[in-house]
């Protein structure tokens, strides 16, 4: 049987790979191995603990703790969300742009201008 992941564990895991992406070489060597298995590798609790010699209550709490201070650094610096403001703002612009080819409507120049100050401002 076939167990398929639910959408809020998806977007946790998708949360959890952006959170590795930005702050993932502040974590030590040890934490990034077990998180990386955990989180990339989709290993469970007992084969990291296994490959790793330490308790599933362990590993649980060693994800758990990174968790936290990945969380902690995207409180404090906002990177993520940056990004995230940005890649939607470059999609608006793309759209755009594909409006003014379609159009050839000048004031679409204009909003583009507009939402490149605003990109520019985030940054």
């Amino acid at each position: 049987m076939i167990i398929y992941p639910t959408v809020i564990e998806m977007e946790e895991k998708i949360e959890q790979a952006y959170l590795y992406d930005f702050y993932g070489e502040l974590l030590n060597e040890h934490q990034r191995k077990i998180y990386e298995d955990f989180v990339f590798n989709d290993l469970s609790l007992g084969e990291i603990a296994d490959e790793e010699g330490i308790s599933r209550q362990g590993v649980h709490d060693m994800v758990k703790r990174c968790t936290k201070t990945l969380e902690g650094y995207e409180e404090k610096l906002h990177l993520i969300a940056k990004f995230q403001s940005a890649k939607q703002k470059v999609e608006q612009i793309h759209r755009l742009a594909e409006r003014f080819h379609t159009d050839h409507d000048e004031n679409v120049f204009t909003e583009i201008e507009q939402i490149s100050n605003q990109i520019l401002e985030e940054l």
